[in-house]
């Protein structure tokens, strides 16, 4: 499972001459630049900038993005208006107004679910992080030169073939295409760094592939099985406050029954939201997931670490990208229950 929240770091790109495109950019790489120091050049900073990816990718990384955001912010106002409808409910004055106000309230909300269940942008957001995890695979493997992009290949012949490769997807994720921005849609689908990366030796493809795909979805895994764990235990004391200061709330009424403003309702929709968000968010289940991705991809390095030659190296990058993929579609299939 890859998601795309945060999950590109930025770095500073490889510089080239303004003048050459992208089919010359490794000619000219490779001769004004050593192996060595265009490595280093290109690892300074961690992963690949976004930019240097497919435009298909950037699109749907950003489709993906936002349609979560929407989806998020639907959900927390729709919350928020219920619990401003509870409040109301506890009747701090009376008249015409304050029920219009207090209908209004639940109107918005009713407007704010419908649009939830119409537009459907977690659906949305599923859909494009797919094909933008889909695309990145292929880059990769184009990059790193694996099967079926080999390195023995002819870097015209790697490019048609990847063109081709990401057409296909392009056109079997075509409905999902229509809900992408266009704000990259002019940008190159087989950018100059892609072909640099791919110009490069064993070796330096080895470790660009080991720091920038493989140690940071690692760290990625790692950093949210953390931050899951921590968000869960968040939230289970806020709902565990929220259910101890209902209770004392109802035994207050015992000793104070002709007090008539009591809290309850409120704190009692607040408790739900809080079930309801820790729901939505997965937080234990994301939690354990990741971290078994973290360890599972800890066992991709050793290995890659032994390659020796050029088949050896695709094999491993092959069977990484079909764990990243693997572990993807498993995530699609947990946010979708």
């Amino acid at each position: 499972m890859i998601i795309a929240d945060g999950r590109h770091p930025a770095c500073q790109p490889t510089q080239r001459a303004p003048w050459l495109g992208a089919g010359h950019a490794c000619a000219w790489t490779r001769k004004f630049l050593p192996d060595t120091t265009l490595s280093q050049h290109l690892l300074r900073g961690g992963s690949l900038n976004a930019e240097n990816y497919p435009a298909v990718f950037r699109s749907a990384d950003e489709g993906a993005n936002r349609n979560q955001r929407l989806y998020l912010w639907l959900i927390r106002i729709e919350y928020g208006l219920l619990f401003v409808a509870a409040v109301l409910s506890m009747e701090f004055f009376a008249g015409a107004t304050f029920y219009l106000i207090y209908a209004c309230v639940f109107l918005a909300t009713l407007i704010v679910l419908l649009s939830r269940a119409l537009i459907k942008p977690e659906q949305d957001w599923y859909r494009c992080r797919a094909l933008a995890e889909s695309v990145k695979t292929l880059t990769w493997r184009y990059m790193m030169g694996a099967q079926p992009f080999s390195a023995s290949m002819e870097l015209t012949a790697a490019r048609e073939k990847f063109r081709q490769h990401l057409e296909r997807t392009f056109k079997e994720n075509r409905s999902t295409a229509e809900k992408m921005i266009t704000e990259w849609s002019d940008a190159d689908q087989i950018t100059a760094e892609m072909d640099r990366v791919r110009g490069l030796g064993l070796t330096d493809r080895k470790k660009i592939y080991a720091d920038d795909r493989v140690s940071e979805q690692r760290s990625w895994y790692s950093r949210k099985a953390s931050a899951n764990r921590k968000a869960g235990q968040w939230w289970v004391g806020a709902g565990i406050l929220a259910y101890c200061v209902a209770a004392l709330l109802a035994l207050s009424r015992i000793e104070f029954p002709h007090w008539y403003l009591w809290p309850i309702q409120p704190v009692i929709v607040f408790a739900s939201s809080v079930i309801g968000w820790m729901h939505i968010k997965k937080f234990s289940e994301l939690k354990a997931a990741y971290t078994v991705a973290a360890h599972e991809i800890g066992l991709i390095k050793p290995r890659l670490e032994d390659v020796n030659n050029e088949l050896e190296f695709s094999a491993c990058v092959n069977d990484a990208e079909l764990a990243f993929s693997r572990e993807h579609t498993m995530w699609i299939a947990r946010q979708s229950n």
